[in-house]
């Protein structure tokens, strides 16, 4: 993709994940006041305030692109590229005061995702990659580590991640699902973007999620092949515009997509 800046773009993603960690870490377990959404969502300060955090710095770096954000929608910008972002994935626990909750960016480029970054700021925790230039974490103040998604291929040796409760435990998914993690060694419902970072670290094979937005999902195909796995909805499509994903080590991932569709 000659007329993108790659590595820009990889190095925007990250520090607009970091900007949004700092702004909503400013009101972490401190009282904030929650809102309402029409649909019924939560909001605070600290998704608004995530949300300027990062189009600020993608703005910086990149004044023509389009830009979807899901606190303030679609703003004008290149048609073929456009910045997908959720500056605080999991408000609810964090207004309870738990970790698992933090920014998702990612870049679209000619409708495939070829950048991103996400964070997990109370875990002290940052996540990145793009095409061909790996997927990577920093813990704390350490040094970067290359991401590597496990090689269990047995079923019955592997991990499963659980998303929403509330779609995946409803017919036809839940006797699905139920019949997924009673087969796999263990499985853990951690909540929001957490369990895709199980997968990526290789503490678990697969994380299935269902019921959520794009921007819920947009970082986390090229986070997933760039650390060896593989991303596509609950159809089998390499996409997350249809607001549910298969995150795998690659090696599970058929089995998952068989099960859920109840073969």
């Amino acid at each position: 993709m000659p007329d993108l800046d790659l590595d820009l773009a990889l190095e925007t993603a990250r520090r607009a994940v970091e900007a949004a960690t700092a702004a909503s870490l400013a009101h972490f377990r401190r009282g904030v006041r929650v809102e309402v959404k029409p649909d019924r969502t939560p909001v605070t300060a600290a998704d608004r305030e995530s949300e300027a955090a990062i189009l600020a710095v993608v703005r910086a770096a990149f004044p023509d692109h389009g830009f979807l954000g899901e606190e303030t929608g679609a703003h004008a910008g290149a048609a073929a590229t456009r910045w997908i972002v959720d500056p605080l994935d999991g408000t609810k626990g964090f207004t309870r005061g738990r970790g698992f909750w933090g920014p998702l960016v990612a870049l679209e480029h000619e409708g495939a995702v070829v950048a991103g970054a996400m964070a997990l700021p109370a875990l002290g925790e940052t996540y990145w990659a793009a095409r061909g230039r790996g997927a990577w974490l920093r813990s704390g103040e350490g040094a970067p580590l290359r991401l590597a998604v496990s090689r269990i291929a047995a079923w019955e040796d592997a991990t499963l991640s659980l998303g929403e409760p509330h779609v995946l435990f409803r017919p036809p998914l839940l006797e699905r699902v139920a019949a997924l993690a009673t087969s796999a060694q263990c499985a853990r419902c951690y909540g929001d973007l957490a369990g895709a970072a199980l997968v990526l670290q290789g503490k678990a094979e697969a994380w299935v999620e269902a019921g959520v937005q794009l921007w819920d999902l947009g970082p986390l195909p090229v986070l997933a092949e760039e650390a060896g796995g593989r991303f596509t909805d609950l159809e089998g499509r390499p996409t997350p515009a249809s607001g549910s994903c298969v995150l795998s080590n690659g090696l599970v991932h058929d089995h998952v997509l068989r099960a859920l569709a109840g073969r």
